[in-house]
C-alpha cells in the first residue's frame, strides 16, 4: 500500500473517532442524567419519613393531635376571612351614613338612606322606637333622656359584642397549638425511643427518622398558631375603628333624638297654654 493510500486511511479514521467520540459521551451523560432521575424519583416516591408515614406509623393519639391542629388552623382562617369581610361591610357602611342620614330633612327619611340590616339602620330604628313608645307604658314612668339612652346604649353593646365573636377563638388558637404540637413531638418520641429500645440498636436510620416524623408536629403548631396570633392582633385593631365610628353615630343620634323630643315637648305645652288661655 503507497504512502498516500495509509495517510488518507489514518485521517479518515481519525475524523471519525472525532465525530463519534462527542455522541458516545453525549449518549453517556443523557444516560446518566436519566438514571439520576430515575433513582430521584424513586427515593422521592419511597421515602420513609414525612406527613405520610407520620400518619401511617401514628397511633390514635397522633393522629388525633394532628387532626386537631388541623381543624384549628382551618376555624383560623374561617373566621380571618369572615371577620375582615364584615369589618370591611361595616366600615363603607359607616361611611354611607356619614354622607347620607345626616343630610336628610327628618329621622324618618334619614332612616330610609341607610342600608336595611346595617348596624346603623339597628341603632337608628332603635332610637326611634324608644321615642315613639315610651309613652303609655311601665317605662313611662322613666324619663326619656334616660330610656332613650339605655336603648341606643343596648343596640351599641350588642353591635359590639356581634363584632368582637370569634376573636375568643383565634386567641385560644394562638396560645395552645403550639402545645399541642409540642405534646404531639413528645409522644411521637417517646414511641419512637421505645421503639428503639426493643430493635437493640440507634443507629442513624433508627433514630432519625422516627424523631424527624415528631418534630413535624412541632412545626404544624406553630404554623398554626402564627396566623391566629397576627390575625387576631389586625382584627382587633380594625374593630377598634369600626367600634369608634358606631359610637360616634350612636352618640350623634342620641343628641337628634332628645333635641327633637324637646322640641316636640315645647310645641306642645305651648299648645296646652293657648287652650287654657282661650
Amino acid at each position: 500500500m503507497s504512502l498516500f493510500s495509509r495517510s488518507t486511511l489514518r485521517s479518515a479514521a481519525f475524523l471519525g473517532a472525532a465525530v463519534v467520540s462527542p455522541v458516545v459521551l453525549a449518549a453517556t451523560s443523557i444516560a446518566a442524567y436519566a438514571d439520576e432521575a430515575v433513582v430521584h424519583t424513586t427515593q422521592l416516591v419511597e421515602n420513609p419519613y414525612g406527613l405520610d408515614a407520620l400518619w401511617a406509623q401514628g397511633d390514635f393519639v397522633a393522629r388525633g393531635t394532628l387532626l386537631s391542629l388541623v381543624i384549628m388552623s382551618m376555624a383560623t382562617w374561617y373566621i380571618l376571612v369572615t371577620k375582615l369581610i364584615e369589618q370591611s361591610r361595616l366600615l363603607r357602611q359607616a361611611k354611607a351614613a356619614n354622607q347620607t342620614f345626616w343630610k336628610a330633612k327628618s329621622l324618618g327619611e334619614g332612616v330610609e338612606t341607610l342600608a336595611g340590616g346595617s348596624p346603623f339602620h339597628f341603632i337608628a330604628t332603635t332610637g326611634l322606637s324608644a321615642i315613639e313608645h315610651h309613652e303609655g307604658s311601665l317605662v313611662e314612668k322613666i324619663d326619656l333622656h334616660t330610656w332613650v339612652t339605655l336603648a341606643i346604649q343596648r343596640s351599641v353593646e350588642r353591635i359590639v359584642s356581634r363584632l368582637q365573636g370569634g376573636l375568643a377563638v383565634l386567641a385560644t388558637v394562638g396560645s395552645t397549638a403550639p402545645f399541642i404540637g409540642l405534646f404531639g413531638t413528645v409522644w411521637g418520641i417517646y414511641h419512637a425511643l421505645t421503639a428503639i429500645g426493643i430493635a437493640g440498636q440507634a443507629s442513624i436510620d433508627k433514630v432519625a427518622g422516627p424523631v424527624g416524623e415528631s418534630l413535624i408536629m412541632t412545626s404544624i403548631g406553630l404554623a398554626v398558631a402564627v396566623p391566629a396570633v397576627l390575625g387576631y392582633n389586625w382584627l382587633v385593631r380594625r374593630n377598634k375603628a369600626a367600634i369608634e365610628d358606631v359610637r360616634t353615630f350612636s352618640n350623634d343620634l342620641h343628641s337628634v333624638l332628645l333635641s327633637n323630643s324637646s322640641h316636640d315637648s315645647a310645641r306642645v305645652a305651648s299648645t296646652l297654654a293657648v287652650a287654657r288661655v282661650a
